[in-house]
């Protein structure tokens, strides 16, 4: 398995595409912004892109949904974020927003393997109701939920900091220290540098 981290947009979220050597499937997880920059990327690797999985529904991480045509996955609990402005924080940018549809609605546990893709789905929320992690053997991808020295905001609307603690204490911190996690923003860590950091 290969990983591509693509920094798009003005938040300059990460955008990742995930695919096998051996047969060129490939996922793309958060396409928030720049998607000539993505589909570049998939040309160039000649890669058969299968899904998208959004992480969260903010605008950073599902903005460029429209301009692919393959499958959405999101939790059940941020569906409703993919059609809603002012949940999505669009509105709140000057430029409301809303996805196409998504086809498939992901749940806590849910252990998928597509073409060779094979992943965990972990729910966490905090930072949005339906913030899902990402497990694909010892690599995590994040969303925004943990972040190399720090955690997802929980200002928003529906956000909660209670549930965010809760979520790394109960589901994210108690998996393989040495895990390396793929955040949607900024660089990579580990679990057991980031619990260090949070003294959790």
């Amino acid at each position: 398995m290969r990983i591509e981290k693509i920094v798009v947009g003005e938040m300059e979220a990460n955008c990742y595409i995930v695919y096998a050597e051996n047969n060129r499937q490939a996922l793309i997880i958060d396409p928030g912004d720049e998607a000539e920059k993505i589909k570049r990327f998939i040309e160039k690797r000649k890669l058969n892109c299968l899904f998208i999985i959004n992480t969260h529904g903010h605008i950073d991480h599902i903005g460029a949904n429209n301009e692919f045509d393959f499958p959405i996955m999101i939790h059940k609990d941020d569906e409703g974020f993919l059609y809603d402005p002012a949940l999505n924080l669009s509105a709140y940018l000057g430029f409301p927003f809303s996805s196409r549809k998504a086809e498939r609605i992901l749940d806590d546990g849910e252990n998928l393997d597509l073409s060779g893709l094979s992943f965990r789905v972990i729910h966490t929320p905090g930072h949005t109701p339906g913030s899902i992690c990402l497990k694909f053997n010892n690599f995590l991808f994040t969303g925004d939920t943990l972040f190399s020295q720090g955690i997802g905001r929980t200002d928003f609307p529906l956000s909660s900091e209670e549930k965010l603690f809760k979520s790394l204490k109960e589901k994210i911190f108690t998996l393989d220290p040495e895990i390396e996690i793929f955040p949607g923003h900024g660089p990579n860590s580990t679990l057991s540098r980031e619990k260090e950091n949070l003294l959790i």
